[in-house]
């Protein structure tokens, strides 16, 4: 037997894979509750955040679609209206207590390609950023953003890779570019959003 590397196999590709099972067990929310007591303890530790939710505990109802974000697990959690659609997306999450916002709000807007401009706070402690970036590979919000109900707050892409799973933005909750294609493509204005 020989060992086979795919040079197409990537982190990012091994997550969406995990979260993609783990959205497959919604249905058998036993098995979601086991499944993190695997043989190996990394392994376990690692997908520990990945865990199938129900929505009953956090919503009254899905009308109009349910994002659920889980700062302490950095995991985004959707239910379509009709609860059809289940998807589970790891995150990046606000890097202190200071910038974590949580509680309720709704999508407001949907932007495909939008620009950024720092907040007041953001200039105030970093002088040197722009005060605009135009849509495109340099821009920290990625391909897409979801506007929240609350200023300055948003569910968005990134093209740092590296930031999601980790305490890594300014306040924003940031998914894998084509896991905000996918959830953009879901979500419509007037979405409830329920941060934890």
């Amino acid at each position: 037997m020989t060992d086979s590397f795919d040079p197409n196999f990537t982190r990012r590709r091994f997550i969406g894979t995990v979260a993609g099972a783990a959205a497959t067990v919604i249905a058998a929310p036993a098995i979601a509750q086991t499944s993190n007591r695997v043989a190996d303890p990394n392994i376990a530790r690692n997908i520990s955040s990945f865990r199938a939710q129900s929505w009953q505990p956090y919503f009254s109802t899905t009308r109009g679609g349910a994002v659920l974000v889980d700062t302490s697990s950095r995991a985004l959690h959707y239910w379509s209206s009709d609860q059809s659609i289940y998807r589970l997306y790891p995150t990046s999450v606000p890097i202190s207590e200071e910038l974590t916002r949580r509680g309720r709000t709704s999508v407001v807007r949907k932007v495909e390609g939008p620009g950024w401009a720092p907040t007041p706070s953001m200039k105030k402690r970093n002088p040197e950023w722009p005060d605009y970036v135009p849509p495109g590979p340099g821009n920290p919000l990625g391909t897409h953003a979801l506007y929240l109900g609350w200023k300055y707050y948003r569910i968005h892409g990134t093209h740092d890779t590296r930031k999601i799973g980790r305490k890594s933005s300014n306040g924003c909750i940031g998914l894998y570019n084509e896991h905000i294609a996918e959830l953009y493509s879901l979500v419509s204005p007037g979405a409830q959003v329920l941060l934890i």
